[in-house]
């Protein structure tokens, strides 16, 4: 099987590991304070903050952030559900914007006629999380422009985009958020085995941050209410959790993170490739906008007039041909747990069509050219 990802491991990437094994610290040392000053510094942000997965990273952001019962956060369907739940593990409720019908990420036309509706009826959203599907950002600063009218708090969901950029800003910079949340799952365009970031610029939602991701604990005597009594001295200042990252995988991500211009670059090559291949069958191609630069964590075409009626028997062809293609998204607001809380079809139709167009085709930086040609070719026979 050609699978739809995979990562990358150099012999250096196992030596990094292994440089770790042998020395004094395994979790909390040197090296994943060094991994989140070089993430900072290659995004332009002032803080990092490391955990162990994209999903901690989106539950500290909104811990910081203050959400709570009272509350509402607002995100897109056509996600992997973490975007929403991170609310959820909150106590907020939530509630979705459509996608725009060619980048598949937030709608920004959406997004507005849903903000002006929700001030009418006195329940705006205290955070919205714009999704950077696939790896291509979204409009950032027609969402932080909003964010200014309507007094929402922005979380940028690039957990598919480190590497991309806006304007030549890069994701992560936090010039249109207050945070900014990355991943390094497997699969992703680096990794650290399972791992996460959160990006800002704001000092105090950073600290606030690391104390979340740590049982809440601090041993800074800036931070603690009372004087340290000695050098053990610590204080839980908040119910925390266990979500630190180790030095294993910081040392992992390190190294990752130096071929990282390499890996988006090989991605947009493949992606490109795979726009002229394709030309000529009845599939939507990505739809790259103006001014960005795409991470492609994964490449998503669009079935289109008969062939999408077949979508199903298209998708099962592929993988009888040996292409684990796969699907992004599934709707969110249609899975049983959020069916469950009143959400029903209809809600989102671009993103439900979406669902019922979209296969996501093979896509990583070792995907070689004659792969990709034994792709397209079974896609244009599983569309015969």
């Amino acid at each position: 099987m050609i699978p739809y990802a995979r990562q990358r491991v150099t012999q250096a990437d196992i030596d990094a590991v292994v440089g770790i094994l042998r020395s004094d610290f395994l979790t909390q040392g040197p090296a994943v304070p060094r991994f989140e000053q070089a993430i900072a510094a290659r995004c332009r942000a002032r803080f990092a903050v490391a955990v162990n997965s994209g999903t901690s990273a989106l539950h500290v952001a909104c811990l910081a952030l203050g959400v709570n019962l009272d509350d509402v956060l607002w995100t897109v369907p056509n996600t992997f559900v973490a975007s929403a739940n991170c609310a959820r593990y909150c106590g907020a409720d939530v509630d979705f914007v459509d996608v725009d019908p060619d980048t598949w990420g937030l709608s920004v036309s959406a997004l507005r006629a849903k903000l002006a509706q929700a001030k009418k009826n006195g329940r705006l959203p205290k955070v919205v999380i714009p999704v950077h599907f696939a790896g291509q950002p979204t409009d950032q600063e027609d969402i932080w422009a909003l964010s200014q009218e309507f007094g929402f708090k922005v979380i940028e969901d690039a957990t598919h985009a480190v590497g991309a950029s806006r304007h030549d800003e890069p994701v992560g910079s936090c010039r249109w958020s207050h945070i900014t949340v990355l991943s390094f799952h497997a699969v992703k365009i680096i990794t650290t085995g399972e791992g996460g970031m959160a990006l800002t610029n704001d000092e105090p939602l950073a600290r606030n941050m690391a104390l979340y991701r740590s049982h809440g604990i601090t041993r800074d005597p800036a931070q603690t209410r009372h004087q340290p009594a000695g050098p053990w001295y610590y204080e839980q200042l908040a119910l925390g959790f266990n979500y630190r990252m180790t030095d294993l995988q910081a040392a992992l991500g390190l190294n990752q993170l130096a071929s990282l211009d390499e890996f988006v670059e090989r991605r947009n090559a493949l992606a490109g490739r795979y726009d002229r291949l394709l030309a000529g069958l009845p599939v939507q191609c990505p739809t790259i906008r103006s001014g960005n630069r795409s991470a492609f964590h994964l490449y998503v075409v669009r079935l289109r007039g008969e062939a999408a009626e077949r979508h199903g028997r298209v998708f099962a062809s592929l993988r009888e041909q040996g292409v684990e293609v796969n699907l992004h998204y599934m709707p969110v607001h249609l899975q049983p747990y959020y069916h469950d809380l009143g959400f029903r079809p209809g809600l989102c139709p671009e993103a439900e069509r979406h669902a019922r167009e979209a296969i996501t085709l093979p896509l990583y930086p070792s995907l070689t050219e004659a792969q990709q040609d034994h792709v397209v070719n079974a896609l244009a026979k599983a569309l015969e």
